[in-house]
């Protein structure tokens, strides 16, 4: 179920940007755009066919990310993904159940010789 969520997913990703690639400039925002010779904006333009679909893919997209995180809620083993890495259990508290101890921080000078780097 998740694969097919995420493969609409990103066919929808793929056509939203192939669709406000196809849309006309109508802003100039940075002083390009494809304005017509009027200059003032109105302030409700009409409603373009691309419009309508840029809308209907947007919300498609927002939905579709919606239910993978659900799905990817509902999939989570509750630990953390670290705990995952190092194969520690998670306990009643949260906490790991094995003690990392040192095994993250870098090995002391007493584990053997230093070797200084040369410049």
């Amino acid at each position: 179920m998740e694969n097919v969520v995420l493969i609409v997913h990103l066919i929808l990703a793929l056509s939203l940007i192939g669709v406000v690639l196809l849309q006309r400039s109508e802003g100039g925002g940075l002083g390009m755009g494809g304005g017509g010779g009027g200059g003032v904006m109105s302030g409700r333009a009409a409603a373009t066919a691309l419009g309508k679909i840029t809308w209907g893919l947007a919300a498609a997209f927002i939905v579709t990310s919606i239910a993978l995180t659900i799905i990817a809620a509902e999939n989570s083993a509750g630990g953390s993904v670290l705990d995952r890495l190092t194969g520690a259990t998670p306990t009643e508290e949260g906490a790991p159940a094995t003690d990392l101890g040192d095994s993250l921080l870098p090995p002391s000078t007493s584990d053997g010789p230093v070797v200084p780097l040369a410049d």
